[in-house]
């Protein structure tokens, strides 16, 4: 049996400004983009060469409201994996990324942490 993750909900608060940040700042890609009802779309970004994608999913609600930024409370939420750290460090630093340390070697790779605009904390990773 073969499965993956397609797929990981990730809550916004705009869809149009967030297709902005993660297609221009993180370099994804926009992999689908569809109207499925009032003030509701379908929306992919995907990173270069990964099977997995983001679905954008603008928040209704105050629960869902809640999450953004916090959808995995104060730990790191997603592992952005890179074949170049230093390419992809300084391409973000220099469109804006907040990293939180300064890069760091471990046994695993080269890695830093960075939160995205929405407050959620993510891995830059370049694994050995």
């Amino acid at each position: 049996m073969t499965q993956n993750l397609s797929a990981i909900t990730f809550f916004v608060d705009d869809y149009d400004s967030a297709v902005e940040y993660f297609t221009t700042v993180l370099n994804f890609t926009l992999t689908e983009d569809k109207v499925t009802g009032e003030n509701s779309r379908f929306v992919l970004v995907t990173p270069p060469h990964s099977a997995t994608s983001l679905l954008l999913a603008q928040a209704k609600n105050d629960t869902e409201m809640a999450l953004i930024g916090s959808q995995a409370a104060d730990k790191v939420f997603l592992i952005l994996n890179t074949d170049d750290f230093w390419r992809d460090f300084n391409a973000m630093q220099s469109k804006g990324v907040a990293f939180l340390e300064i890069p760091r070697e471990e046994v695993y790779g080269t890695v830093a942490i960075f939160r995205d605009k929405f407050g959620n904390k993510w891995d830059l990773i370049q694994t050995t």
